[in-house]
């Protein structure tokens, strides 16, 4: 038997299947000689005969199969769809531990007493070897290192020599999260959830959830779980962050217990290992996590969801890159179920295809509570200014946020960065240090008194004085979490202030750890960056106040509206969940904008109408499919040269069908040391995929030895 292997090296010369003799199954794992090593493969085909003409190696043995016949689908899918390499691909479906010929698994040695033990045997004088005979007799077994621990080396191997104990080595799981459980609360369902919960089980099918903030749609995705799992089937649920990720999984443990395993990339190798083997035995059956749980390895998936479905980060923005969303279609079609999106905020491309009837919409525009959205008051921080504060906070907030102290009750603070200012400048002369690696300002720390560099993550010393004029004269740039936080403690005193950004939250645990803290009342102010703005659900916050509102308005980024609108209405919802009113101040330089005065509303379809015109007179996505070919590299001859090329190839195909095309330097022009060139274009969609496929085809024959990437639709143009 010939098998195709695929073997584990990444590089394009060698993105392709080699022939091997042997027995195994598609999808195994295998041992094969190359060259003058030995490497992991995994086996994509099988076929009678090979067309090599020479002996084929043998494979040197099976190690397992861990790729399941859908998987191996969804590799060629992801190839021919995205453009990446096999093993790429393959390394997105597996734990990393599976990449090497060593057990995963974590073994511990564990004892317990043998047949000949019984609580009749006298041991005499012997006190330790009698009190850890009663244990084993009453506990069954004990972990060695903790039998040692308590009752001495000396007592264990007595024990084990009068044969009365007996060493044997045991599997242990490692849980995450495995002590966070929530309450699990019986909900009657509104009206509302009972008619959106008929239609989505109506029929198999793409749907688009469109519920306002607090309007119950995680009780919506919990009864679908439950209908799958009473059918024998299995279940995704994809959470945008990792912050996310722990509450949901509370939520999702006290319905189904044991049934759910997490996956994300947060775990530690071995917790993930773990998780996917329970998800792979059928010991679990819900996988519960960030966009890597989209190839969770379950079989039979009965319903695939994907909540805050607008969220960037179900866009792979580095290598290797896909769109979570049309995996997790391609699954729900491969197992014939239902994907449900979910969303307050719809992106608006996904929301034109439910206008166009491809999704079905299912609306549920009010919340279980049965009270109102909270009431937006916009604040116009010019004239704030023009009034004498020249502080963070306007007048508003500041009395807001002392009356909700007051009434111990809880606020979310919202800015949309991190750290305590965002870049240092001197006054004299205008100098704003940049990472000397990255074509970025730095970002001051006041904690460890650093500049950092928010890309690379290098730190600088802060300089007491201008390094270009020598000036004293140094002023901080715009307010970071740190400074935000920092001014609270200073006007508020009574103010139990925690920070959430990725400062503080870089710790694996941190995010469970500061969100418990906030729920439980140890802090009743929460200041946090883009993580606190979605998914949380804490009944006793009253209030949010969202700082620079207008800040993501202006990027150089056909999204900046939409992004902002999602921002502000995300961030919102936060406030008055429960029984209390809620209110929201929004502050801005911007206060007439109309995507205030749609956020103001929480009038999405206001929004979605004036956007999708928008976009259809400056031909941008959906009415046009944006590819950027971004060539990086530390020599800035060789990839402006390798652009170039590109640029030109690209050029000579038809005009037609380009509604723009133009090559440039990137907007950041070093990253981590490496110089960044890009060609920019705007295609027709009807000539977009086979476009497409010409572009790949381009790069891949000039690209030479500078790392270029092919991207549709960037989530960044930077």
């Amino acid at each position: 038997m010939t098998l195709e292997v695929l073997v584990d090296i990444s590089t394009d010369d060698l993105d392709r299947v080699f022939d091997y003799e042997g027995e195994a199954s598609v999808g195994s794992r295998v041992l094969v000689p190359f060259g003058n090593k030995t490497l992991i493969g995994f086996v994509l085909a099988v076929k009678e005969k090979s067309d090599f003409n020479g002996r084929l190696k043998p494979i040197i043995k099976v190690l397992d199969q861990p790729i399941s016949a859908e998987m191996i689908k969804l590799i060629f899918y992801m190839k021919d769809k995205f453009f990446l390499r096999y093993i790429d691909v393959v390394r997105l479906l597996i734990p990393s531990a599976l990449r090497f010929d060593k057990s995963a698994s974590l073994k511990r040695l564990f004892l317990k007493p043998s047949d000949s033990l019984s609580a009749s045997v006298s041991f005499k004088r012997a006190v330790k070897q009698a009190a850890l005979a009663e244990s084993l007799l009453s506990l069954g077994e004990l972990s060695l290192t903790k039998a040692v621990e308590e009752y001495g080396t000396s007592a264990v191997n007595g024990l084990i020599e009068k044969g009365y104990a007996v060493k044997f080595e045991k599997e242990l799981l490692r849980i995450p999260f495995k002590d966070e459980v929530a309450e699990n609360k019986i909900v009657k369902l509104t009206d509302e959830q009972k008619k959106a919960l008929e239609i989505i089980t109506e029929s198999e099918g793409l749907y688009l959830l469109h519920g306002v903030t607090g309007s119950g749609k995680t009780e919506i995705y919990q009864r679908l779980i439950e209908r799958a799992l009473s059918n024998n089937k299995t279940a995704i649920m994809l959470v945008p962050e990792i912050s996310l990720t722990p509450q949901v999984l509370k939520i999702m443990r006290a319905r189904f217990g044991s049934d759910v395993a997490i996956l994300h990339s947060g775990l530690s190798d071995g917790e993930r290992f773990d998780e996917w083997t329970r998800l792979k035995n059928g010991e679990a059956k819900i996988a519960v996590g960030a966009r890597s749980a989209v190839f969770a390895p379950l079989s039979n998936v009965g319903i695939i969801i994907i909540d805050e479905e607008h969220d960037s980060s179900y866009i792979s923005d580095s290598n290797p890159r896909f769109d979570t969303r049309l995996i997790a279609k391609f699954r729900a079609e491969y197992n014939n179920c239902s994907l449900v999106l979910g969303s307050a905020t719809p992106d608006v491309e996904t929301y034109k295809l439910a206008d166009e009837g491809k999704y079905k919409l299912v609306e549920m525009p009010n919340r279980i509570s049965g009270s109102h959205l909270p009431p937006i008051e916009i604040v116009s921080m010019a004239n704030e200014i023009r009034n004498g504060n020249n502080g963070i906070f306007s007048y508003a907030l500041t009395d807001a946020l002392k009356s909700t102290v007051e009434r111990n009750e809880k606020a979310m603070i919202f800015i949309n960065r991190r750290g305590f200012s965002s870049f240092i400048m001197c006054r004299d002369c205008g100098y704003i240090p940049v990472c000397e690696e990255c074509d970025v300002s730095l970002t001051y720390h006041k904690d460890v008194e650093k500049l950092k560099c928010h890309y690379c993550g290098r730190a600088y010393a802060m300089p007491s004085r201008c390094p270009k004029c020598g000036s004293l004269n140094i002023k901080h740039g715009r307010t970071g979490t740190q400074k935000v936080k920092e001014e609270i403690e200073k006007s508020i005193p009574d103010a139990k202030v925690i920070r959430m950004d990725n400062d503080t939250t870089a710790r694996k645990g941190s995010h469970f750890e500061i969100l418990d803290k906030f729920s439980k009342g140890e802090a009743n102010v929460l200041v946090g960056t883009q993580m606190i703005a979605k998914g949380h659900d804490f009944s006793d916050v009253t209030l949010v106040g969202i700082l620079d509102a207008d800040f993501s308005l202006y990027f150089d980024d056909y999204r900046s509206s939409e992004r902002t609108f999602q921002l502000v209405t995300q961030v919102a919802g936060r406030a008055g969940r429960a029984d209390k009113e809620g209110k929201v101040i929004l502050q801005t330089f911007s206060p007439n904008n109309y995507v205030f005065r749609f956020a103001k509303n929480y009038d999405y379809k206001g929004f979605y109408a004036k956007e999708i015109n928008t976009r259809l007179v400056t031909k941008f996505p959906p009415f046009s499919v944006i590819v950027r070919v971004l060539c990086t590299g530390e020599d800035d001859k060789l990839a402006f040269e390798t652009v170039k090329n590109i640029y030109l190839k690209i050029k000579e195909l038809p005009k037609d069908n380009f509604i723009y095309l133009g090559a440039m330097r990137s907007p950041i022009n070093k990253i981590k040391n490496k110089i960044r060139y890009q060609v920019l274009m705007r295609l027709k969609c009807e000539v977009a995929d086979e476009t497409i496929k010409i572009i790949h085809k381009i790069v891949y024959e000039n690209k030479g030895k500078t790392n270029c990437f092919v991207e549709l639709n960037p989530q960044s143009l930077n």
